[in-house]
């Protein structure tokens, strides 16, 4: 069938749909709701679809559209549920269980007839998180059953007005509701509020003096302090004190009417260093990455089994198989996370392992550079390309390990630089409700993190040249069936980390195992005799030195349009593709 997809944004639901129904051998093409209704309607006049199908869309659809077409919506709760912030009271409530419905457009919101429908538990994670794994697994099996009993013609959807449907109207989760007491909400309260908030809009808050919003929570299990005082930084995250015990918050966005120039997320203690020190405190001057009136509290890069306190990269071990874990907000990589990460992939490389595993937790694997980290810089082509190479640092170390076989374990996503850190691996696994965009076009880069060699490798060269041209979201199956991953691994999110080490214990007993390592390094011998990395890393240096110190390139309004949510401007806003 031909659908068209009408979608808010092309978020990561939006990719996963695109992606699973091109690979159902549809013809899918996305219009940007965000352009407006016109728009919306003269791509519906262009494609003349079949089904349009809306996977994640703020506004509604043009009334005569969904008049005269079949109009799927997705709404992110069960048959019965209506309203705009369905996951955040899901979540702020402590729902054990939820759901997706795939329902037909009408006039009111959310009380369309029910084309299909799923459930999940939802898990100790933030919004986004869970919106990216659990949402996104029922939603796009939903659609998917949607589409083919729309394609059947035989199916009858069920109104909501059926028995053992009960209809209840969620209002706008606003601000008021999320706002944290620090002297009486307890810990598990403040937690649940943030998860509910993450990673949009955070949780409206104030930090000496200044309006903030909170982004992120995790707890601590021994710093304590009087409720609401800031007890320390750790990796770019602030701790602060709860009624009873304490919360890392990774990231702090500053209000827009602040004045603040950077009015963003970004990493919580860099926020907190533009701000003048509290009364009393006493410490070093100030840097531009962390307040020295905090103090910096590490923890160890292999953390007790015992702890529960947040860190963002963890190094474990079982026999002869090394983990190396990773999580930064929204995949983002910025120059200190990179160098950090080598630091413990140097660390690992240490440890009398066979096999090291990278990743392997759910959500982001990695997107590459920090976007938000480097608008915020006073020198953004500066912190460009300080990033971009220390991104280059780490892939570097990862290609040139020979004496042990690497595995790159994608619980989620992964686009950009974080697609070529996974290549960069022996093996690449990744979870089968991933979606992968390798390129960096819609960025207006020419990509580095030797994608020139390590795509071409995997894929071959016109396999390469057509990924990153036409820059369209691939699904893991479809990353599997060319090449860019070997091995699905078909759990839930929830189970991810436990199946990859199930099966790198196995690759580590395997008996081929020595002579798969002595291969990869007579390959790698090889390939450097054919043509040096440091000859790769030259030349996409090069191309990509040209774009970051240009300030004409479409590269700086892209990555400034992108970190401030607004619209580029692109005057077509239909995207197509073709699976036929």
């Amino acid at each position: 069938m031909d659908i068209l997809l009408v979608v808010s944004a092309f978020n990561s639901l939006s990719q996963r749909v695109y992606a699973e129904l091109s690979d159902e051998g549809h013809r899918v093409d996305v219009v940007l709701a965000s352009h407006g209704a016109d728009a919306v309607r003269a791509a519906v006049q262009e494609v003349r679809p079949d089904l349009v199908v809306a996977p994640m869309l703020k506004s509604a659809l043009p009334e005569d559209v969904w008049q005269e077409h079949t109009c799927l919506i997705v709404h992110p709760g069960p048959p019965g549920d209506r309203g705009p912030s369905s996951l955040d009271w899901a979540i702020a409530e402590g729902a054990s269980e939820w759901g997706v419905t795939v329902l037909q457009a009408e006039a009111a919101m959310d009380a369309g007839d029910v084309w299909a429908d799923g459930s999940f538990p939802v898990p100790p994670a933030g919004k986004s998180n869970v919106y990216r794994n659990e949402v996104a697994d029922a939603a796009t099996a939903a659609v998917l059953q949607a589409v083919r009993r729309y394609a059947d013609g035989s199916y009858k959807p069920r109104p909501q007005s059926e028995p053992g449907i009960h209809v209840v109207w969620r209002d706008f989760f606003r601000q008021e509701r999320r706002r944290i007491d620090w002297e009486r909400d307890s810990t598990e309260t403040v937690l649940r509020k943030l998860r509910a908030a993450d990673s949009q809009p955070g949780v409206r808050d104030e930090i000496c003096g200044r309006e903030v919003f909170l982004h992120g929570g995790h707890p601590e299990d021994r710093l304590r302090g009087e409720p609401g005082e800031l007890l320390a930084t750790r990796s770019g995250a602030v701790c602060r004190a709860t009624r009873d015990g304490a919360v890392w918050i990774p990231e702090l966005r500053p209000r827009k009417s602040s004045g603040d120039p950077a009015p963003f997320r970004r990493p919580a203690a860099s926020v907190l260093a533009t701000f003048p020190a509290p009364p009393g405190s006493h410490g070093l001057p100030t840097s531009s990455d962390r307040p020295h009136w905090l103090p910096e509290i590490a923890a160890p890069l292999e953390l007790p089994r015992d702890r529960t306190t947040w860190t963002d990269i963890r190094y474990r071990q079982h026999g002869a198989v090394g983990f190396l874990a990773f999580s930064f907000p929204g995949g983002a990589m910025s120059t200190t996370h990179c160098r950090r990460l080598l630091a413990a992939y140097r660390y690992a490389l240490s440890r009398p392992t066979s096999v090291l595993v990278l990743g392997g937790a759910r959500d982001f694997f990695s997107n590459g550079i920090h976007l938000n980290v480097i608008e915020a810089s006073s020198d953004p082509a500066g912190e460009s390309w300080s990033n971009l190479n220390a991104m280059n640092d780490v892939v570097e170390a990862v290609l040139r390990t020979t004496d042990r076989l690497v595995v790159a374990a994608l619980g989620g996503n992964a686009a950009a630089g974080g697609v070529m850190l996974a290549l960069a691996a022996d093996e690449v696994w990744c979870r089968r409700g991933g979606v992968l965009n390798p390129h960096y076009r819609n960025m207006g880069l020419y990509g580095s993190e030797y994608w020139t060699y390590s795509l071409p490798r995997r894929v071959g060269a016109e396999t390469a040249e057509r990924l990153t041209a036409e820059a369209l979201p691939v699904s893991a199956a479809t990353a599997e069936r060319i090449g860019l991953v070997d091995r699905l691994v078909p759990t839930r999110a929830e189970e991810f980390t436990a199946e990859v080490e199930r099966l790198a214990a196995a690759v580590a007993e395997d008996p081929d195992l020595a002579a798969r390592i002595t291969a990869k390094t007579t390959a790698r011998h090889a390939d450097e005799l054919q043509r040096p990395l440091a000859e790769y890393r030259r030349t996409e240096l090069a191309r990509m030195r040209t774009i970051f110190f240009d300030r004409q390139a479409p590269y700086h309004a892209l990555r400034s349009a992108f970190v401030r949510k607004l619209p580029t401007g692109s005057p077509r806003p239909l995207l197509t593709g073709d699976a036929r």
